[in-house]
């Protein structure tokens, strides 16, 4: 998918758009913020669960489009990554627990920190898993996926045979740059409750711009029309 795609521009300006709302309602009243755009049941979440469900959708096509071209077990990897996405859109928004109204089982009730029926806010003895698995461990690794991968894939040939294995969607620099400008936004909104939604939007739709075109979208039979050393690693 060409770069200058509407659909990608699209989700470029609904980024940018979420963005500016945010930071403007956070500094006109940061009590607000919380109760008009990041509560539970907000604009930011449930936006965040349809691109991240639509995320997973497009994973399932380009499993499909490696079908034939790499081996069984990386278009399995693609499939599992698209249900990933699928399960984490799911967690947002509890599985639908409170559009529909029916009430979480006893275990939920007594072990998930809100009560909810998700495993994101379980909390296990002392653990609270969304803060320490998900803050401490999938946070760095997403940074390193969308900042150090673009770097090195046209660069170093080990990582392009990694990239290879694994089936990975390399960012390319500019949903790169998105993820920097979202985390320097979510780190200077740290005055208002509940900021990382708008972390978690920002995510949701950089995911969606990578999966609809790849860096490395020779890998799924796709053309960039990139030229040079990125456009011939794959």
């Amino acid at each position: 998918m060409p770069r200058n795609h509407p659909l990608l521009l699209t989700l470029l300006a609904l980024f940018v758009i979420g963005h500016v709302i945010s930071i403007g309602v956070a500094l006109y009243d940061p009590v607000l913020y919380p109760v008009a755009i990041g509560q539970e049941d907000g604009p930011l979440e449930y936006l965040t669960a349809v691109f991240l469900f639509l995320a997973g959708l497009v994973l399932f096509r380009r499993a499909g489009q490696l079908r034939g071209q790499l081996p069984a077990y990386t278009v399995a990897l693609t499939a599992l990554y698209g249900l990933a996405y699928v399960f984490v859109a799911g967690e947002e928004i509890s599985w639908g627990q409170r559009i529909f109204g029916w009430a979480s089982g006893e275990y939920f009730v007594e072990n998930n920190f809100q009560a909810e029926t998700n495993f994101h806010n379980l909390v296990v003895g002392d653990v609270h898993l969304a803060s320490t698995l998900f803050g401490n461990w999938l946070t760095p690794i997403l940074l390193l996926y969308l900042l150090v991968l673009p770097l090195l894939w046209p660069r170093a040939k080990w990582v392009q045979g990694f990239v290879r294995l694994l089936a990975v969607p390399v960012p390319a620099p500019r949903e790169a740059v998105l993820a920097v400008a979202a985390s320097v936004i979510v780190m200077s909104l740290n005055f208002v409750y509940r900021n990382f939604e708008l972390y978690e939007f920002a995510f949701s739709i950089i995911s969606m711009m990578i999966f609809l075109s790849p860096w490395n979208a020779a890998m799924y039979g796709l053309e960039r029309g990139r030229s040079g050393q990125a456009a011939r690693a794959t």
